[in-house]
Formats: structure tokens, sequence, C-alpha cells
């Protein structure tokens, strides 16, 4: 199959900015009906999940749309039910949960690093199907995304990240793995797939090798999956500020306010604009 072409810049910006605005109304409609979503973000190291859950998640009210992206379980997480630590994140009604990662570490990672036994990951493999059962007949919205990544494409990504300072904590001892143990993943994936991609809760392949076209393929899909209307919202109307009783603000002194960093920016740009003219004056 030959490579798909990059969807535009330009395009993509616009579209973003629509399904946004969409996203906008999906969590009125979340809030005023008392729905309860969780949307599973899962997929290949450098798949792009994260970078898509900030688009989801850009212009939602965090007190309604919330992210879970749990840390390495501890001791006490080690000797309770292996989805116990979970349900504790899951919605209440009129919320959203956008899980980074979820329950099926255990069929992924700690499948492949060794990190749980051969009886906790059949046990998972069996129990997993039944638990989102009882999730969507108690009435949740349950959504699973898997994001996919070529090879190539995830290798260019950790360089890309090795490189960059400001992305360099992205990359940890267990991603560069990936590479290593690309068939272990891939098989891994599979069989997760064979007991797990049922028909109360699908699996949805997001191809994450074009960023821009994942993240507006994955949004516009969410939203067809999520039966809602666009609310009414109250209208707010912005009083006129009444007139002044007198009140005095204190001194500005008898306060401590930050320094002010962008004054001396100001001043040294100043600086060198001048000097920058000067030699080109001689």
């Amino acid at each position: 199959m030959s490579p798909q072409k990059r969807m535009p810049k330009a395009l993509y910006k616009s579209e973003l900015k629509a399904l946004q605005a969409r996203l906008v109304d999906m969590q009125a409609w979340v809030q005023a009906s008392g729905a309860r979503v969780v949307v599973i973000f899962e997929g290949r190291d450098a798949a792009g999940k994260g970078s898509t859950i900030k688009r989801v998640s850009e212009y939602l009210n965090p007190r309604v749309s919330r992210v879970v992206a749990l840390p390495t379980p501890s001791a006490r997480d080690k000797t309770r039910w292996y989805f116990q630590r979970y349900i504790q994140h899951l919605p209440a009604g009129g919320e959203i949960v956008l899980m980074d990662r979820s329950w099926y570490n255990r069929a992924g990672v700690e499948r492949v690093m060794g990190y749980s036994s051969n009886a906790e990951y059949h046990r998972f493999l069996h129990q997993a199907p039944i638990f989102e059962r009882m999730l969507v007949e108690d009435g949740i919205i349950l959504l699973k995304y898997w994001f996919s990544v070529s090879d190539v494409e995830q290798e260019r990504r950790f360089h890309d990240r090795l490189e960059d300072p400001m992305r360099r904590w992205k990359l940890s001892p267990n991603d560069v793995q990936a590479i290593t143990k690309w068939e272990d993943y891939s098989r891994a994936k599979d069989t997760m797939f064979v007991h797990t991609d049922i028909p109360e809760a699908p699996w949805w392949e997001v191809d994450g090798d074009d960023k821009r076209r994942s993240r507006i393929n994955m949004i516009s899909h969410l939203l067809s999956q999520v039966p809602y209307e666009v609310v009414e919202r109250e209208e707010i109307v912005i009083p006129p500020r009444p007139p002044s009783r007198g009140y005095e603000r204190p001194p500005r002194e008898s306060s401590t306010s930050v320094p002010d960093y962008v004054a001396e920016l100001l001043r040294k740009h100043e600086a060198e604009r001048e000097a920058a003219a000067a030699d080109d004056a001689s």
C-alpha cells in the first residue's frame, strides 16, 4: 500500500478548530444529560496518543473532562484486584475521562517486558471483556482507540525526542525497547484484540504515521460515537460596571510583585538592535 499524502497544515488547522468546537458541544451535552464517557488511548510508543489527547482536551472544561495517566503501580496496588486502581478513576454522571493508557498495560508492556506472570496475563484476557461489558451495561460510553505507527516512523520519532531537550522526558528505557521488541509487541497486540475486541466495546485502529491525519480521523470518529445533541446554553449577560464608591487600592509598593523580566528582555533587545544598526552604518 502506498504511503498516504500528508494532510496540508492549513486544512488541518481549520478542521481541527471545527472539530474542537464540536467537542465543546459534546461536553455540554454530557454535562447536561449526565452521560458518562470513557475514551481509552492505547497503541505503539510514539504513535501520537499523547498529542491527540492534548488536542481533544485543549478547550474542554477540566472540571468535566479529565485526563488519567497513572504511574507505575505501587507495592500496595500490586496486592489489589488488577482493575481496582482504574475503577476509582471512572467518570460520574456528566463527566468524560480520557485514559492515557489504561488497564491494557497488562496485555501490552507488562506482557512483553515480563512485569506480570502468565497466570495474571491470562486472567486479564478472561476478565477484561467481562469488566468492560459491565461498564457498558451500566450505561458508560466506552471507546477504545489503538494508535499504530510504522517501525520506520517510530524510530524517527524516537531520535527526534532524544535530540530535543523539551521532549526528552517522553523517551524512557522501556520506550526504546519497542524497537528491539517490535514483533513481541505485535504479537501481544494481536492476541489482545482476539480476546478483547468485543461488540459491546470494539477496538478502533488509528493510523498514526501522519499525526495531523490521525488526530482529525480520531476526533471525528469520537464525535460520531457519542449521541450528543447541541444543548441550548443559558444566556449570560455581562452587566455594566457600577460607578466607584470610593475604593482606593493600597500602594503597589506594599505588595510583592514578580520581577519585570520582560522589561529586561526589551532593554537587551533594543541594545542589540541599536548595536546592529551601528554596525550596518559603519
